[in-house]
């Protein structure tokens, strides 16, 4: 009897070992070949066989097994493959793999990527547009000006109000247009179309903050403001908190900004030369470095990423009323008195050429 009982367990415990081996091993199967993310074509010929589809995802090294994608499509009932050329990655699951070429998410060829990088202004946003697409800078500067259209934006996204229709403003959309990589059906694309996906990420990305925004009566324009001069004054994602910092102790002092790039962004110059002096004094909506100019410029004067947005969100709590970036090493250094600021802007007057 003790023999029985002991032989039943040793039967029962192999079992439970084989199912766990079977689990591991289906999951196994299931997960991605590698974390390639590399994206490979790949053509589903019409009345290719489930196998036969297995063995060209097999040769593309999209799958682990071919044999295993078969009973795959058998276990869970999948007849619904469709022919078609299609865009693959080593890191996508045999599931996400599947789910594509049931969708039948077929190659446009006319489909064209824009990269919007964070850090540009309206008008070299306008131009990525006209060497991107069909449209001309003109179509893009229309576009913004159409008071109509504005108004219906307001209407639409909960972080756009009329503050972008301050007549002071260069450029309404400044700011509200997230940078990122961009797919879209062709060069016909039109502007409004390139707006709506780049204000609907700008969407999700302030999503978490709409709470915080809206209880405590926030300004967004202000952020996003806040948000890109910090993008455009330092270019390490650390710094920008602190950098905020500077802006908002500043305010509070009522001390002007005194930031350089709301200088060059005033007077709508894109190189990089120094400023003359005249150009440092121009009395403009967006100079922050006029004594009298107090608080922010009119609105916000690039595109800002997300580490910029959360900067303006949260930014560091200190008491530098000062910084200055080594243009070469990129390092920024704050100070709380003006004297040390002086101090290491002489220091860094030779390797920062006048700036």
């Amino acid at each position: 009897m003790k023999k029985c009982r002991k032989v039943i367990l040793i039967i029962c415990l192999v079992l439970l070992c084989l199912v766990i081996t079977g689990i591991l091993l289906y999951r196994s199967l299931l997960s991605p070949v590698s974390r390639d993310s590399t994206e490979k074509e790949v053509v589903i010929s019409s009345g290719l066989s489930s196998a036969g589809i297995g063995s060209v995802l097999k040769e593309n090294n999209l799958i682990k097994n071919d044999k295993f994608f078969v009973l795959y499509l058998k276990l869970n009932k999948i007849n619904d493959l469709k022919a078609g050329r299609y865009k693959l990655r080593e890191n996508m699951s045999l599931k996400e793999i599947v789910a594509v070429i049931r969708e039948g998410n077929i190659i446009n060829d006319e489909e064209i990527t824009i990269t919007f990088k964070e850090g540009i202004n309206f008008r070299e946003l306008a131009k990525v547009i006209e060497d991107n697409t069909n449209n001309t800078v003109d179509d893009v500067m229309n576009t913004m000006k159409d008071t109509g259209y504005l108004n219906s934006l307001i209407e639409d996204y909960w972080f756009i109000t009329d503050e972008i229709l301050d007549s002071k403003i260069y450029y309404p959309l400044e700011g509200y247009l997230f940078p990122d990589t961009y797919k879209f059906a062709s060069r016909d694309v039109t502007v409004p179309e390139i707006f709506k996906k780049l204000l609907d990420q700008m969407g999700i990305v302030l999503e978490p903050y709409k709470d915080y925004v809206t209880r405590d009566n926030k300004s967004v324009h202000d952020i996003l403001t806040l948000a890109s001069i910090a993008e455009e004054e330092v270019s390490l994602d650390k710094d920008r908190s602190n950098v905020v910092s500077v802006f908002l102790n500043r305010i509070a002092k009522n001390m002007n900004l005194g930031s350089d790039i709301t200088a060059r962004y005033g007077i709508k110059l894109d190189d990089k030369r120094p400023l003359t002096v005249s150009e440092y004094n121009d009395n403009n909506p967006y100079n922050t470095r006029v004594q009298s100019f107090l608080g922010l410029p009119a609105g916000p004067i690039a595109m800002v990423s997300k580490t910029s947005i959360e900067a303006a969100m949260k930014p560091a709590q200190t008491n530098y009323l000062y910084f200055i970036s080594n243009i070469q090493t990129k390092e920024t250094f704050f100070f709380e008195k003006s004297s040390e600021f002086e101090a290491k802007k002489k220091e860094l007057s030779s390797v920062n050429e006048g700036y």
